[in-house]
């Protein structure tokens, strides 16, 4: 424990993507086993208020906090390392300081004087900074600043992190900047030029970096951190070494074997200690040497990339793991899917993930996709709109309502089984206007989710504008898809299950949110027990 909170910041040069956010999480987890408080925050460049918006080609998964917060997906890798939930502080953008600052302005609290850059915009980062640290709940807040160093969008960011520097005083913050040690395969060499580039550029916006750690596809020797070292004006044992890992899971690891902690501490002037891992270590272990393996389908419109579905795929690393199970995700886009290749395409799969989503395309593929999984008897899980699909399939083939659909895809559907919620109807701006955050609950007895959360009431975090049509459900009760959980306030349906089945479990929120290395989700965990067991049943035949 510290008497004061210290800082530790961040910072990316050479290339984007180079895994700040993995690093962040490593050095948290390293800080939070040796007995400190820990937590992090991103802050990032762009102007959009947060990523809410933000097409996932464009940026990725949006992960959703407890409070509510839409946030940049590094937000889950942080939950997921520290097992430890984050909220809106944890989440700043460009866009939600300037709009501070230009209501302050508007408010008159700027007294008529000029609003510029410095001092007004790099004190509103410097006081989002400084919310965790001064809530009393840490000892040390980690700060990851999204962009590369030279972009002209971080740049009030740097600006502030050397005014926190001067502020705080000696000892109370550190600079770790994330770089990458590129390989020439013609000169068959590693080269620091980059790096000397980046941490140069950082010079010249005020900052020294303290700690470089260096991304390479490749062991840097004894010569190359002695150079970069000198080049770079950090003490050598502070060249830190992050070599390609096989898992981010692997990462803190590599991070403790370079002394990333110890150098950070000492920088900081706190003890340290051996860390405890020996339950990140157990679970690393069944992580990589599992007992069988099976094989879950991933049906989206946005499987190109992986950064749209990051919670989910990291949830079935630890749902696998805890099942002793390697969870082999195939993704399948559903704009791709029809009739015809259906079942060439789903004949080796032991379980289908129908994922999340928003928009028309691809949507009928999804609903082939379920028909498929319902009359093969597949183990399914459909998460938010793949909930939905599942809802509008079952309402089509059989309560033989045709022309069944949500009205966020067919506005005068004649029968709206998927309707706009009730508190979103006159809603205009799209930003944080969804049913957000955590909500409550009650399970039926008799279903799959009670065995499952071994719980009458559960909270679950959530993202949707649309909900089950309750004027249907009397009617899909009926015919056997039964609702097993709502909302005890407002008596929306969260899941539908088809007791028929082995295993067929539809949510409207969104499990893998709340997954974690400690806590690995109970749905997930049980949906790949679900597909081992249909894999085993399967070979008997």
């Amino acid at each position: 424990m510290t008497t004061n909170p210290k800082y530790i910041f961040v910072t990316g040069g050479v290339s984007s993507s180079l895994g700040k956010g993995i690093i962040a999480a490593s050095l948290a987890k390293l800080l939070q086993a040796q007995g400190y408080r820990a937590t992090i925050q991103k802050l990032d460049p762009y102007i959009n208020i947060d990523p809410g918006t933000l097409n996932p080609y464009e940026h990725g998964e949006c992960y959703v906090t407890d409070d509510g917060a839409e946030t940049d997906l590094d937000l889950g890798h942080y939950e997921r390392f520290l097992n430890v939930p984050t909220s809106q502080a944890n989440n700043v953008t460009t866009g939600r300081i300037y709009q501070s600052v230009i209501n302050k302005e508007r408010r008159g609290e700027f007294l008529g004087k000029t609003v510029q850059v410095i001092p007004h915009i790099t004190d509103e980062i410097k006081r989002r900074i400084q919310i965790l640290g001064n809530s009393g709940e840490y000892d040390i807040v980690i700060t990851e600043i999204g962009g590369t160093v030279g972009d002209i969008e971080s740049l009030p960011y740097i600006e502030a992190v050397r005014q926190l520097e001067w502020d705080l005083g000696e000892h109370n913050t550190c600079v770790i900047h994330l770089t990458l040690v590129p390989f020439l395969s013609a000169a068959g060499e590693l080269k620091t030029k980059p790096t000397q580039h980046s941490v140069k550029t950082l010079m010249e916006s005020g900052v020294q970096a303290d700690i470089l750690v260096c991304r390479t596809e490749h062991k840097l020797n004894d010569s190359i951190k002695t150079k970069l070292a000198r080049f770079c004006n950090v003490k050598k044992e502070a060249v830190i070494e992050s070599i390609d890992a096989s898992t981010i899971y692997d990462v803190p690891n590599l991070m403790l074997e370079e002394g990333l902690d110890k150098v950070v501490l000492n920088q900081l002037q706190l003890k340290n200690v051996v860390p405890d891992l020996k339950r990140w270590n157990e679970f690393l272990d069944r992580l990589n040497h599992p007992k069988s393996e099976v094989t879950i389908g991933l049906i989206g419109k946005y499987v190109e990339l992986q950064d749209s579905y990051k919670s989910i795929l990291e949830s079935f690393i630890h749902a696998g793991a805890e099942n002793e199970v390697k969870v082999n995700v195939e993704p399948i886009h559903s704009e791709y899917l029809s009739e015809n290749n259906i079942e060439f395409k789903f004949g080796h799969l032991d379980g289908v993930l129908v994922a999340p989503g928003f928009g028309e395309r691809g949507i009928e593929g999804k609903i082939d996709a379920v028909r498929f999984v319902r009359e093969n008897n597949i183990p399914f899980l459909g998460i938010c709109l793949g909930m939905q699909m599942a809802v509008i399939e079952y309402a089509r083939n059989v309560l033989n309502l045709k022309d069944a659909n949500s009205v966020e895809m067919d506005e005068r559907t004649p029968n709206p089984v998927i309707n706009l919620m009730e508190s979103q109807k006159g809603v205009v701006n799209k930003g944080g206007t969804m049913r957000l955050g955590t909500w409550d609950c009650n399970l039926e007895k008799d279903s799959i989710a009670y065995k499952v959360y071994n719980s009458e009431t559960i909270t679950e975090r959530h993202r949707h504008r649309f909900e089950f049509n309750n004027d249907y459900k009397a009617q899909f009760e009926d015919a056997g898809m039964k609702a097993t959980g709502h909302n005890p306030e407002t008596g929306l349906v969260e899941i539908v299950e088809i007791p028929k089945n082995d295993w067929f479990v539809g949510v409207q929120y969104h499990p893998e949110y709340k997954s974690t290395v400690k806590n690995p989700h109970p749905l997930f965990v049980a949906f790949v027990a679900a597909a081992l067991k249909y894999k085993n049943k399967r070979k008997k035949k």
